[in-house]
C-alpha cells in the first residue's frame, strides 16, 4: 500500500525523462485501479476457495515484474502494461481486501473490527516510509534507482504472504464455519441488499477523492512553485496520522454504528478538501491538510470490511469486499484520469477540486442513511 500511494512522485520524473504528457502517465494509473477493481471480485473468490498463500505470493512477484516492465519500456505503451495492468493485478492480490480477510478469519468478531483498523494502519505506516524513500532513491540516483529500490520492498512482501495462509485455518467465528451457503448465493446476497449498494457507490467517490489526491497533489504544489520534496512529506504526513486515523476508525467501529462513521468520514474529507482549494496554498497549509485527511484516509476500509462481516459473515468476505472494492476502484479510475484530462484542457486543477468536493458530500449524505439490517439467514444464525 505504501508503494501503491507514493505513485503520484514519478509523474514529473517519469513525464520529463520518458517525454510523455501527465494525462498518459495518470492514464496508465487510471487502468492501475480498473483492473485492480475489475479483478478484485475475482481474486477475493480465488482466494475463498484455493487459499491466501499462493494468491499473495503471486501478487508480491507480480508487483516486482510491473516495476521492471516500467523500466524497460520507457513508453506510454510500456506504461499501460507495467503499472497499468501488471501492478493492478498484483494490489488485488496483496493490498487490503486479502489482507482484511486474512485477519477478519484470524480474529473473534468481537474484537474484529479493531483489528481491522490495525492492519489499515500498517498500510499507512507503508506510506510513511516509502514516499519519502521513493522521493530520496529520485533526488539520489533517479529512476531507475527509486525503481529499484521498490523492487527490493517487493521481495520484502513475500514471506509476509507466506505467513498470511494460517488465517485460512483459523476461522474462529463458528456462525461462519457451520455455514453452507455457496458463492453464488452469497453474491445475489449481498447484491439485493439496498444498504450494500448504497455502500458501495459511497465506496466509489472514495476511490475518486483519494487516488485524485496521491497522483495530482504532487504536481498541484510543484504548479504553485514548492520543492518536490514537499509532495513527498505531505505523503508521509497523510500516512503518519493515517495509522491513528485507521487505528480510531477501527476502535470506534466497535462501539458506534459503522454505516454512520462512514458517512461522517466522506463529509469531513469534503469540508477540508474545499477550505484547501478556497485557501492561499502554502507549505503549512498543506501540511495541516495532508494531517486532516490522513487522519481520515484508510480509516473506511475497515468500516467497510465491518459491515460485510456485520451484515453477511466472513465465509465470503474477500469476495464480497472484493465486488464492493471494484466500485471503489472505478472511482479511482475517474479521478486518476479525469483530473489529468482536466489539468490538460484547462491548465490548473480549479474544476477538479470542485467535483471531488461536490460527489464527496452527495456520498456522505447517502452513508449516514445505510440500511444496515442483516439478511434474516444472518439473524437467525446470531439466535441460534
Amino acid at each position: 500500500m505504501g508503494m501503491r500511494q507514493s505513485m503520484g512522485l514519478f509523474l514529473p520524473p517519469v513525464t520529463q525523462q520518458f517525454g510523455l504528457s501527465a494525462a498518459e502517465f495518470t492514464l496508465a494509473i487510471a487502468l492501475q485501479n480498473a483492473v485492480w477493481g475489475l479483478s478484485q471480485p475475482f481474486v477475493g473468490a480465488l482466494a475463498d476457495r484455493i487459499g491466501l498463500r499462493p494468491v499473495m505470493v503471486a501478487g508480491a512477484l507480480l508487483y516486482a515484474l510491473g516495476l521492471v516492465l516500467m523500466h524497460q519500456f520507457p513508453s506510454a505503451l510500456g506504461l499501460l502494461w507495467g503499472p497499468g495492468v501488471v501492478i493492478g493485478l498484483a494490489l488485488s492480490c496483496t493490498a487490503s481486501v486479502l489482507s482484511m480477510s486474512a485477519a477478519s478469519r484470524a480474529v473473534p468478531a468481537s474484537q474484529r473490527s479493531l483489528a481491522l483498523g490495525v492492519v489499515s494502519a500498517f498500510g499507512s505506516i507503508g506510506t510513511l516510509l516509502a514516499a519519502p524513500l521513493a522521493q530520496w532513491l529520485l533526488e539520489l540516483e533517479g529512476l531507475s534507482f527509486a525503481l529499484m529500490g521498490f523492487g527490493v520492498l517487493c521481495m520484502l512482501m513475500i514471506p509476509a504472504a507466506w505467513q498470511a495462509s494460517k488465517a485460512d485455518d483459523m476461522m474462529l467465528d463458528k456462525q461462519a464455519a457451520g455455514e453452507a451457503q455457496n458463492m453464488r448465493q452469497a453474491l445475489h446476497e449481498a447484491l439485493s441488499h439496498r444498504g450494500y449498494r448504497v455502500m458501495a457507490a459511497a465506496f466509489f467517490v472514495c476511490g475518486l477523492q483519494l487516488v485524485f489526491l496521491t497522483n495530482h497533489l504532487p504536481n498541484y504544489l510543484q504548479l504553485c512553485g514548492f520543492d518536490p520534496m514537499l509532495a513527498a512529506q505531505t505523503l508521509a504526513v497523510i500516512g503518519l496520522f493515517n495509522v491513528i486515523g485507521s487505528y480510531c476508525c477501527g476502535w470506534l467501529g466497535q462501539r458506534y454504528p459503522r454505516e454512520k462513521l462512514l458517512g461522517l468520514v466522506y463529509l469531513l474529507r469534503s469540508a477540508f478538501f474545499a477550505l484547501y482549494f478556497v485557501l492561499p496554498p502554502s507549505t503549512l497549509s498543506t501540511l495541516i491538510f495532508a494531517a486532516a485527511m490522513g487522519f481520515l484516509w484508510l480509516g473506511v476500509v475497515p468500516l467497510v470490511n465491518g459491515l460485510v462481516s456485520q451484515l453477511f459473515g466472513v465465509r465470503y468476505m474477500a469476495t464480497l469486499t472484493g465486488l464492493a472494492f471494484f466500485s471503489h476502484q472505478l472511482g479511482s479510475f475517474l479521478g486518476a484520469w479525469g483530473g489529468g484530462l482536466l489539468y490538460d484542457a484547462m491548465g490548473n486543477y480549479d474544476l477538479a477540486w470542485q467535483f471531488a468536493v461536490a460527489v464527496g458530500l452527495i456520498a456522505g449524505v447517502f452513508q449516514l442513511g445505510m440500511n444496515t439490517k442483516a439478511p434474516d439467514r444472518m439473524t437467525s444464525a446470531r439466535l441460534a
